[in-house]
């Protein structure tokens, strides 16, 4: 089984130079899990472009890459996976396209979410958001660090073993210790490492037996 990054980057950036900027940043300062997240792209030429140089940055710097939503492009460039949202393609279809080796992540907010994911099959889970951010439109109900600590015993009392849980939304430095406390498995991060990518740094010294990687 695949021992996975505890700290996800999910890729910022309106234009394809940005994104591709930022995720070399972040990727120099030792990064190796990219999330590419691109709404501002609509055009698929150009977003499956994108993702191919990206898959390629990854692949040099020995980095998971994951493409967010489009299963279809997560196929064509050889990226190691795909996240859905709840809304998006169901897990069980995508399985079925890119088959048993790939990574596919699910989006979750509340207790149901999370067992709906767990039965779909998914390979971790981002759990969220901790609090407000301005990366995400239409965000669902904030957790706080109390609602990751409730869900989780949840699936304790429940015997409910899940795949490896990241925290997601606005997480800051500060949030890590506490959030692991609660037993999610790691982060993903936009904001906080596009702003800084030499704060991956930081966040190391919470995990150090596992380097964060």
């Amino acid at each position: 089984m695949m021992t996975y990054p505890r700290v996800q980057y999910i890729s910022q950036g309106r234009s394809s130079e940005e994104q591709k900027r930022h995720v070399e940043d972040v990727l120099k300062a030792g990064v190796r899990w990219i999330q590419l997240r691109c709404k501002d792209i609509p055009d698929k030429a150009e977003l499956f472009a994108l993702a191919k140089d990206i898959r390629a940055l990854c692949q040099r710097s020995g980095a998971v890459c994951i493409i967010n939503d489009h299963v279809d492009i997560a196929l064509a460039v050889g990226a190691d996976g795909v996240h859905l949202g709840l809304k998006d393609m169901p897990i069980p279809d995508a399985r079925k396209i890119l088959g048993d080796q790939k990574i596919i992540g699910g989006t979750a907010n509340t207790f149901d979410d999370v067992r709906q994911r767990m039965q779909e099959g998914c390979n971790y889970i981002g759990l969220g958001p901790l609090r407000y951010t301005a990366t995400k439109a239409g965000l669902s109900p904030l957790l706080g660090v109390a609602g990751y600590r409730a869900i989780m015993a949840g699936l304790k009392e429940a015997r409910k073993v899940p795949p490896p849980v990241y925290a997601i939304g606005g997480i800051v430095s500060g949030d890590l210790e506490a959030l692991l406390s609660a037993d999610v498995y790691g982060v993903a991060i936009s904001g906080l490492l596009t702003d800084d990518p030499e704060r991956f740094r930081t966040l190391q010294q919470y995990i150090p037996e596992a380097g964060l990687q």
